[in-house]
């Protein structure tokens, strides 16, 4: 699935039944990386509703399924200048949300082994956000503990996927798992 806007990480052994459990909510595809699904939901505010009703009914859902993260902004990239191209524009965009923030960004990548580094990349772009912010007036910090924000950017492949996801929004939404 090219157009996927939901990662989901699987417990191991449980793949099939993740897949069901998902399904009525999307399309939900296989990848070529262990224990990774994509979806594509019609509308991710309304999935993300009907995925605490379910998690909330009982074990078999957080017993089947690790982490689901659902992409607020999509974009493809075919090499990594022009994935740190469009993850800064869009970070960019996004800015005006962290003013006086403390925020971080979370890189979950899968695939570009060697060509993407996880930790550069996530430091490029707390750089760029903390630069933008102060040049606006309106400086912000980066801090791992008890963020206001995090910016989680899943890659599979080719695509990426980006949501930001307030600390309120980390509690309601458990399965998020963006640290």
């Amino acid at each position: 699935m090219r157009d996927w806007n939901v990662v989901a990480t699987t417990r191991d052994g449980t793949f099939r039944r993740a897949r069901e459990l998902l399904s009525p909510a999307g399309s939900v595809s296989r990848t070529q990386f262990y224990n990774v699904m994509v979806m594509r939901v019609p509308e991710v505010e309304g999935f993300l509703d009907w995925l605490v009703g379910e998690w909330s009914k009982g074990p078999r859902f957080p017993d089947t399924i690790a982490h689901v993260r659902p992409a607020r902004q999509a974009f493809v990239f075919h090499s990594p200048e022009e994935f740190e191209a469009k993850a800064r524009e869009l970070v960019l965009s996004w800015a005006p949300k962290l003013a006086g923030k403390a925020f971080h960004v979370r890189l979950h990548r899968r695939g570009f082994k060697g060509r993407l580094s996880t930790p550069e990349e996530e430091r490029f772009l707390d750089e760029v956000l903390l630069e933008r912010l102060s040049s606006n007036g309106t400086p912000a910090r980066v801090t791992f503990d008890n963020p206001d924000t995090i910016l989680a950017i899943d890659t599979v492949g080719e695509r990426a996927g980006l949501g930001l996801w307030t600390s309120e929004e980390r509690r309601r939404f458990v399965f998020l798992g963006v640290d």
